[in-house]
């Protein structure tokens, strides 16, 4: 856990993310790419621009634009990859954004399950960012956010199509 996170859980409690009705909630929308390699299932992570932590990509609300299809872009964007993306988020889960002017939000992100038809080998921020797959429980332990932990854990009981 980076510094900032553990500041942040020393003031709210972990429980406080899942819980705090009173703190208004920035939404995003992420997809979560995945693919069959030998019968074994891996997801993909993407490290962030700034911090470098491992995430999945995600990306704030556009009017003109679906949530599903919001996050096949952003998996476009920041992985370089395209696919078939569900219609229904298979869950959530609740991070703090520090945003560019040094102030922190609280968002929760809904998550599509994505199934990676082409990985290509440019894309919009390949110089910011660096991909790798990964099996589900490897990437629960890579990622800072234990909600985003239990939705990789859970994405093979969920069978994504």
């Amino acid at each position: 856990m980076n510094s900032f996170l553990k500041v942040v859980s020393a003031v709210i409690r972990p429980a406080t993310l899942e819980t705090a009705p009173e703190m208004k909630r920035k939404r995003q929308f992420a997809a979560l790419p995945f693919r069959t390699t030998r019968g074994k299932l891996e997801v993909l992570l993407v490290t962030s621009r700034d911090t470098r932590r491992w995430i999945i990509p995600k990306g704030w609300p556009k009017k003109s634009t679906a949530p599903h299809k919001l996050a096949l872009l952003e998996a476009y964007e920041e992985a370089g990859v395209r696919g078939k993306i569900e219609r229904d988020e298979i869950g959530h889960y609740d991070y703090i954004k520090r945003l560019d002017d040094r102030h922190n939000v609280l968002c929760r992100v809904g998550v599509f399950p994505m199934k990676v038809k082409d990985e290509l080998k440019t894309w919009p921020e390949k110089k910011e960012r660096e991909r790798r797959w990964m099996s589900p429980e490897e990437a629960a332990q890579l990622v800072e956010e234990p909600q985003l932990a239990a939705l990789l854990l859970g994405i093979e009981t969920t069978n994504p199509a």
